[in-house]
């Protein structure tokens, strides 16, 4: 399932880019060869070639051997704009940015979330999905726990290396200090998230932190059985990546999301893959020191 890719997956793309910085620094002197990509290009080649990881849903994910998903919906009505097709590329995750500059593909589009070194790395479009973490519960327990702080003397559960056993100490110190030091009564660790839902669903746990889109996959493809907080700890969001010197594709990138949720059809996007409208900001956040 995506739960426990999706956290691989960032610590793998912030992993390389990091023990790649002197490959990535010589970047811009490399890209020079490659010629600035403009919408005219694009009109000309008559495509739009597009890097994901198409081991991510509903994202981008096979579907008997076609790449479908919320991000392939997207840029199919994006392109129409330019009376082109997306061509959807899968690439792995790692690599990812590498082959942007290589010139493999002509923009990044698989949920790619704000971090400090992909945005000295990357020109990035305006936010076009949540990234940041929720908490997944049982639906009984919605009327009972309506924020992190209700998880006071309750059982978390988290997986092993995720962003959310990262966080949870930080949630601890921030429930006891609005419950007279009644913090989590237990965090259990899981190797994997599918076995922290099921332990969810056993009542062994009240509740299990990922990010919002994950979890939002997680509850319509198991209706009725689950609910989320939103809003848990940092707030984060995905865009659209490029490289640094494709200025026209970014202010196009932005004027088609800007549209779309100006007509309701990025919300009807989110609704149908997600069963929930994305809270997104209109450019992109400051991210937090």
């Amino acid at each position: 399932m995506a739960d426990s890719h999706n956290n691989r997956r960032n610590f793998i793309l912030g992993t390389a880019a990091t023990l790649a910085a002197p490959l990535l620094g010589a970047m811009p002197g490399q890209a020079q060869s490659l010629p600035v990509l403009t919408l005219e290009g694009v009109r000309r080649a008559g495509k739009l070639r597009i890097g994901c990881e198409a081991t991510y849903p509903p994202f981008t994910f096979r579907d008997r051997g076609e790449i479908v998903g919320y991000d392939v919906e997207l840029a199919t009505a994006m392109c129409r704009s330019l009376g082109v097709t997306p061509e959807f590329i899968d690439t792995q995750w790692s690599g990812v940015i590498p082959a942007l500059y290589a010139g493999r593909f002509d923009i990044i589009m698989s949920s790619m979330s704000y971090t400090r070194a992909r945005l000295e790395r990357v020109a990035f479009s305006n936010p076009y999905a949540e990234a940041g973490q929720s908490l997944l519960m049982r639906t009984r327990d919605a009327d009972r726990i309506k924020g992190i702080e209700d998880m006071s003397g309750r059982v978390l559960g988290v997986k092993l290396g995720s962003p959310g056993e990262t966080l949870h100490p930080r949630l601890n110190a921030r429930i006891q200090a609005a419950k007279n030091g009644a913090g989590f009564r237990e965090v259990k660790t899981y190797d994997e998230h599918p076995a922290a839902y099921l332990a969810l669903m056993q009542g062994t746990v009240d509740g299990v932190l990922n990010t919002l889109p994950t979890l939002a996959y997680v509850i319509k493809s198991q209706p009725g059985r689950f609910a989320v907080v939103r809003g848990i700890g940092a707030d984060n969001w995905a865009g659209i990546a490029c490289r640094k010197e494709d200025t026209e594709i970014v202010a196009w990138m932005n004027e088609r999301i800007r549209a779309f949720q100006g007509d309701g059809s990025l919300k009807a996007l989110q609704e149908k893959w997600f069963g929930l409208e994305f809270n997104l900001p209109s450019t992109i956040p400051e991210l937090p020191a």
